[in-house]
């Protein structure tokens, strides 16, 4: 059976590769995409609900969630393109990296990975550091002549605005156009 077409539903371009490899591999770009861009929307909710101080609701979260360390389910983001080239090199020639829904994904990647690597997660090692040492106890200088408030808004913001490029490379990824 033909696909239907219209202006509004055009024919589908691709067909879709088959195999236990190409799943798998399919599978881990997703699960990367879903992991990374998840940890880097929490570090953002986190980073607003840590503005309330050490005494507001939910401090007791924010003090396990900005524990000393990297944020490592966050750098599953480094797992959506090698993937997705995997992906391309095992569709048969369905896929190809000049397709333009693959430019656009690979841009949107890149420009995730540019605000995460110089706004998020440098931001997110400040508010750690400042959670593990000045939350200590209640009589505590967070706000460090307002860098502290100032790192919680810079990265749930840009947090905030991953999750938009997310929800674009989905609908790209999904779309294919």
């Amino acid at each position: 059976m033909a696909p239907v077409t219209s202006p509004a539903f055009p024919a589908v371009v691709h067909a879709v590769p088959k195999g236990a490899v190409y799943s798998i591999l399919l599978l881990l770009h997703v699960a990367c995409a879903l992991v990374g861009f998840g940890a880097l929307a929490m570090t953002g909710v986190q980073a607003r609900r840590a503005r309330r101080g050490p005494t507001g609701h939910g401090a007791e979260g924010v003090r396990r969630f900005f524990g000393p360390g990297v944020n490592w389910a966050a750098r599953a983001l480094y797992g959506v393109p090698v993937f997705g080239f995997a992906l391309i090199s095992t569709s048969d020639g369905a896929f190809s990296a000049g397709d333009g829904f693959v430019i656009a994904g690979l841009g949107l990647w890149s420009l995730a990975t540019v605000v995460a690597e110089v706004v998020v997660w440098p931001g997110e090692r400040r508010i750690q550091e400042a959670v593990s040492t000045e939350w200590v106890s209640t009589a505590v200088s967070t706000k460090n002549d307002g860098r502290f408030e100032s790192d919680c808004r810079r990265v749930a913001l840009s947090a905030a605005l991953l999750s938009g490029v997310f929800i674009t490379a989905v609908i790209l990824m999904v779309a294919q156009p």
